[in-house]
């Protein structure tokens, strides 16, 4: 019989939620059901932690308290203000007390911004990609690239969709724009589209130029991490910059990491990509999330007729649904990296 650990490790599981969503929080009932089951598979003990707009300091109470925090939180929605700013902060703090935060928020900004499109570009999975810091470089050098094809912007900090442009030269001085949010379609002199965009440096921001791809319309791949190791699949034909004649894409299907389909791209990750990318950015294998994902477009087809993959995104701070196959991965992630952090600090609570 297997005899429960009396100090087992407490690991807090963080949401965005309303006042009323902190206080009903349960893991059984939650969309995190499966998570909790896998902690608790690992023997760990974990609990609800939602996040509500205000709140820092009985969040921060919360976690100073517990071994480990694992976050789901978008640092974007549709709500502009419900941003990321205020529990960033309380999660760089509790990382500093020593609490294993995943993913940390600078690990967030290294890699889960479209930045990371830039940052590896040289990489097996790049493509010919620049990162526009402020208007006036948009100005002087998009149109020079717009000229050599169809072209993707996007905002430096995204998700389903916000900030995505696909643009192409259309007759005379005018280009033709599509919104990957609602896939409008719309023509308009190429001044004025970048024009439009100088609101997109405000605050820091940034856009990120990488080149369409032509074979996106035979579906994208998405491919799931928890640190090192690839922990499922999920498969997808997508249409957000399509012509509006192909409908909507069908739903995501999953997969576990032993998908006969994808070993390839499973070898590339594994063995090459992940680590290159953790060197390129300044990164230890324990600092990438207990799960992440990589999506990729099927690239130019290879000199012997295979496959190649070009990196569209990286997601790093709100990655669910994940395969059913991911939920034990990234508990056992959680679950090695705590019991290394206690062996290192026999201090560590006990």
């Amino acid at each position: 019989m297997t005899v429960p650990d009396p100090h087992p490790f407490k690991v807090a599981v963080v949401w965005r939620g309303d006042a009323r969503a902190r206080a009903e929080a349960r893991p059984e009932t939650s969309r995190f059901a499966a998570v909790f089951a896998a902690l608790e598979r690992q023997g760990l003990a974990a609990e609800p932690a939602v996040w509500v707009e205000g709140g820092a300091d009985l969040l921060r109470a919360q976690l100073m308290a517990v071994d480990a925090v694992l976050v789901w939180v978008n640092p974007v929605t549709e709500d502009a203000g419900e941003g990321r700013g205020a529990l960033d902060a309380v999660l760089r703090e509790v990382a500093a007390a020593g609490i294993l935060v995943s993913g940390h928020p600078d690990v967030i900004d290294r890699m889960g911004t479209k930045e990371v499109l830039v940052r590896t570009r040289k990489m097996g999975w790049g493509s010919d990609t620049y990162l526009y810091a402020s208007y006036a470089a948009l100005a002087a050098e998009f149109p020079g690239r717009l000229a050599e094809g169809p072209r993707v912007l996007k905002r430096s900090r995204g998700n389903g969709g916000i900030g995505v442009w696909k643009v192409e030269r259309a007759a005379g001085p005018d280009v033709s724009v599509q919104e990957a949010r609602d896939r409008s379609l719309r023509t308009v002199p190429l001044d004025a589209f970048l024009a439009e965009r100088g609101a997109d440096f405000a605050a820091g921001g940034a856009l990120v130029d990488q080149p369409f791809q032509a074979r996106h319309l035979e579906g994208m791949v998405r491919c799931y991490v928890s640190g090192t190791r690839v922990a499922g699949f999920g498969a997808q034909y997508v249409t957000a910059l399509a012509p509006p004649e192909h409908g909507r894409a069908p739903p995501r299907l999953y997969s576990g990491p032993d998908d006969a389909r994808f070993q390839h791209l499973r070898g590339l990750m594994e063995a090459e990509w992940i680590p290159e990318m953790t060197r390129l950015l300044g990164l230890v294998p324990d600092d990438l999330p207990v799960v992440w994902d990589a999506d990729f477009l099927l690239g130019p087809k290879g000199a012997g007729g295979e496959d190649t993959y070009v990196l569209c995104e990286i997601n790093a701070s709100s990655v669910y649904p994940i395969p059913n196959e991911a939920h034990d991965a990234l508990a056992g992630t959680t679950s090695a990296r705590l019991t290394a952090a206690r062996a290192r600090r026999p201090e560590m609570r006990a």
